[in-house]
């Protein structure tokens, strides 16, 4: 009876995590939902802590750029900034903010050393 129960338990405890759940979460995904969902800060975090526990520059660098595009699409391309369209208003600074992750990534993993 008791391991009937333990099943029971660990069955209604999973069930978010089906594979139907999951493709549900991940289609209905936006970018804000995703800057603010716990589970998703976590990863970042946990690859944070592995990048600088074990000096990880790619995974530093992976970090910034995931990060940094986040950011720059939610400030640059969301529809309530721009009233929904794409316009030379929003796309200038997108392309802007683009270069700028860019050079900073190619002079962090290329041209600066250790």
């Amino acid at each position: 009876m008791k391991k009937e129960q333990m099943l029971q338990t660990a069955q209604e405890k999973l069930a978010p995590f089906e594979t139907g759940n999951v493709v549900d979460f991940i289609q209905n995904l936006t970018l804000k939902s995703a800057m603010e969902h716990p589970l998703i800060i976590v990863i970042f975090l946990l690859f944070a802590f592995y990048a600088v526990v074990r000096r990880s520059k790619f995974v530093l660098l992976f970090l910034f750029s995931a990060i940094s595009i986040m950011l720059l699409v939610r400030y640059t391309l969301s529809p309530e900034m721009v009233g929904g369209g794409l316009t030379i208003s929003s796309t200038l600074p997108f392309a802007a903010g683009g270069l700028v992750i860019g050079a900073a990534l190619v002079y962090l993993a290329f041209i600066k050393h250790d």
